[in-house]
C-alpha cells in the first residue's frame, strides 16, 4: 500500500497537478477581482493607506496563494514603509533574465513609482523603436487632452437640399450596427437606434419623404494613411485609412479582429446607417431614398434642445412648434437642426480597449481626436505633434523622442525605455489623477488582453495574475512595460524594449515574462 501511494505521489502528473494548483486558484480569484482592482488599485498608488502599525501581515495578500475563494471587500493600500528594492540585488537578478535570443539586444528601466527612484538602468535613455508600447504615450495624451469622461457623438443633421439627412461623424469608431448597448464599449452606440430616433424626429417635424442619406466625414483631415506605414502592413489588415466614425473599429465583424479591414470605413457605416433608416422608415410610412453621397453638414443651429440620459442613448431634440411643417413637406426642417444623436462609451473605457487588445485603427483615431480637442487639425500630423507636446508638459524629458505614428506601428518612432517608464510612473502614481484613467487598461499577466495567453509556464508563472504591462511586438522589435507590486508591497514601473532581435525567436518573449516575473516576486534586500 505504501508503495502505491509513494508511486502516485512520484507520477509526473501528480507532480504537474501540485504545481499548477496554486496558480489555478489565484487566477479565479483575480479574474473574479478584475473590475473592483481597476477601480480600488488606483488610490493605492497614491501611498495614502492605512498605519503601518495595523497591518496584518508584512506580505501584501495579492501575492499570497488564497486559501479559499471568499473575496474581500477591497484591495488594501500600499504601505510607504514598503521596502525599496536594493539596485545592485535586483540589477543582478535582471542581468541574467534579460538576455536576447539569437541577435539583438534588450534596453530596460525600473523605478521605484513613488520616489522615481531608478533601480535598474541597462541603456536607459536609448532611443529605440517601441512598436505598440507607444500606444501608452497616446494613452496618457488623450486622457490629458479630452478627459477620461467625455463621450464622442454621433449625429444625424437635417441637411441644407429639401429631405436630405446628413450623418456626421464625430470620432466614433466603435459604433455596432443594431441597437445601443449601453453595457459594452464596441456599439455602445448603435446605428439601429440612431435611424429610429431620426424617423421620430422626422415625424414629429412633420416630414413625408422621401429622404436622402449623405455622409460627413470632414472632421479629420490629411492623408487617411500615414505615409510611414508599410503597405504590407495595411493590406494585412493591421490598420486602414482612418474616419471619424466606423462601425467595429473598422472591422467587418465585431468578433473577428484579423484579416483585412475595410478601406472606406465612413462609407460602410453610413451604407449600414441607410439600410437601418430605411427599414426603420418603411414601418413608419417614411421612404428612404437607396444609396449615400458625401456632403458637409449645414452647421449645427444653437437652439434649445431636450436633453436626454446618454445611458438610455437618446436624441437631442428640437422643440417643434408646427409652422412650417405642417405642411408636411419633404425638407421643412430647418438646416443644420439636430434630428438624432447616439454617444459612445467614455473615452477611459475606449483606451482601456485599446490598450487591451492593442488596436491600432483607436489608438489613430483617439490621437486624431486629442489633437482636435488641443486645437490641433485631427491630422496624422496633429495628432504626432499632439502627443509629443503632452509628454513634454508631463515633465518627461524628450531628447531622442520621436512621434512617427501614434498607434506604434511606424518604424519610425523612436522612446527610451526611461521615457516608457516614466510615463507609466505619470498614470500610475504621478500628480494628475485623471491619468489613473488608464490604469485597468493594462493586461494582466496570464489573464488579460495580450498578455492572457502568456506567464503560463513554470519559468514565468510567479508573475501571473500580478505583472501589469503593455506588450509590444514588431518584427524584430518586442517590448513590455508596465507596473508591478514585488513581494514586499512596493509599486515598481518597469519598461523593456528588445530591438535588432531575430525574428520569431521564441526566447525573446520569455526573457520579457521572466524578467518581469522577477520583478513580481522580488524581496530584493
Amino acid at each position: 500500500m505504501k508503495r502505491m501511494m509513494s508511486r502516485a505521489a512520484s507520477h509526473p502528473w501528480i507532480a504537474i497537478i501540485r504545481r499548477q494548483l496554486p496558480l489555478a486558484l489565484l487566477t479565479l480569484l483575480v479574474v473574479a477581482l478584475a473590475v473592483p482592482a481597476a477601480v480600488l488599485v488606483a488610490p493605492a498608488f497614491t501611498g495614502q493607506g492605512p498605519d503601518p502599525k495595523t497591518a496584518a501581515s508584512a506580505v501584501p495578500a495579492w501575492q499570497q496563494v488564497p486559501r479559499d475563494l471568499s473575496l474581500p471587500q477591497g484591495i488594501s493600500p500600499l504601505k510607504d514603509s514598503a521596502p525599496v528594492p536594493w539596485p545592485d540585488t535586483l540589477t543582478a537578478q535582471l542581468n541574467a533574465t534579460l538576455q536576447a535570443d539569437g541577435g539583438g539586444s534588450f534596453t530596460g528601466v525600473v523605478q521605484d513609482a513613488a520616489t522615481g527612484q531608478v533601480l535598474f538602468d541597462r541603456d536607459g535613455s536609448q532611443a529605440r523603436v517601441p512598436a505598440s508600447n507607444m500606444k501608452l504615450l497616446t494613452a496618457a495624451a488623450a486622457v490629458r487632452a479630452i478627459g477620461p469622461d467625455q463621450r464622442f457623438s454621433t449625429r444625424v443633421v437635417a441637411g441644407a437640399e429639401a429631405g436630405s439627412v446628413v450623418l456626421a461623424g464625430g470620432g466614433d469608431v466603435l459604433l455596432g450596427a443594431g441597437e445601443s448597448s449601453r453595457d459594452t464599449v464596441m456599439g455602445h452606440a448603435g446605428l439601429a437606434t440612431l435611424a429610429r430616433l431620426t424617423v421620430q424626429s422626422l415625424q414629429e417635424q412633420g416630414v413625408k419623404g422621401p429622404v436622402q442619406v449623405r455622409l460627413d466625414d470632414s472632421l479629420f483631415t490629411g492623408p487617411a494613411l500615414n505615409p510611414t506605414w508599410s503597405p504590407e502592413d495595411v493590406a494585412a489588415g493591421e490598420t486602414a485609412p482612418l474616419f471619424p466614425l466606423a462601425l467595429n473599429s473598422a472591422r467587418y465583424d465585431a468578433a473577428v479582429i484579423t484579416g483585412p479591414r475595410p478601406q472606406d470605413a465612413a462609407m460602410s457605416a453610413a451604407e449600414a446607417f441607410s439600410s437601418q433608416l430605411t427599414a426603420a422608415g418603411a414601418a413608419a410610412g417614411l421612404p428612404v431614398t437607396p444609396g449615400v453621397v458625401r456632403g458637409k453638414a449645414p452647421e449645427v443651429e444653437k437652439q434649445e434642445v431636450e436633453k436626454q440620459e446618454v445611458e438610455e442613448q437618446e436624441a437631442e431634440k428640437p422643440d417643434a412648434t408646427g409652422g412650417d411643417a405642417a405642411d408636411g413637406a419633404a425638407g421643412a426642417v430647418n438646416p443644420g437642426t439636430v434630428l438624432a444623436e447616439v454617444q459612445s462609451a467614455t473615452l477611459r473605457q475606449q483606451v482601456d480597449l485599446m490598450l487591451q487588445t492593442s488596436d491600432n485603427y483607436l489608438a489613430e483615431v483617439l490621437g486624431r481626436m486629442a489633437a482636435i480637442a488641443a486645437g490641433q487639425p485631427g491630422s496624422n500630423d496633429g495628432a504626432t505633434a499632439t502627443v509629443f507636446k503632452q509628454v513634454q508638459d508631463l515633465g518627461i524629458p524628450t531628447e531622442g523622442l520621436r512621434v512617427a505614428d501614434v498607434s506604434g506601428l511606424s518604424l519610425g518612432n523612436q522612446v527610451s525605455a526611461g521615457q516608457l517608464s516614466e510615463v507609466v510612473r505619470a498614470i500610475t502614481s504621478g500628480s494628475e489623477p485623471s491619468l489613473r484613467a488608464a490604469i485597468g487598461g493594462f493586461p494582466v499577466a496570464g489573464l488579460t488582453g495580450t498578455l492572457g495567453s502568456r506567464y503560463t509556464d513554470p519559468s514565468t508563472e510567479r508573475g501571473a495574475g500580478l505583472v501589469r504591462a503593455k506588450t509590444g511586438t514588431l518584427n524584430s522589435v518586442i517590448a513590455l512595460s508596465g507596473y508591478v507590486v514585488d513581494a514586499d508591497g512596493r509599486l515598481l514601473v518597469f519598461s523593456f524594449i528588445g530591438n535588432g532581435l531575430q525574428p520569431g525567436a521564441a526566447g525573446n518573449r520569455a526573457a520579457l515574462d521572466r524578467t518581469a516575473s522577477a520583478l513580481a516576486s522580488c524581496g530584493c534586500r
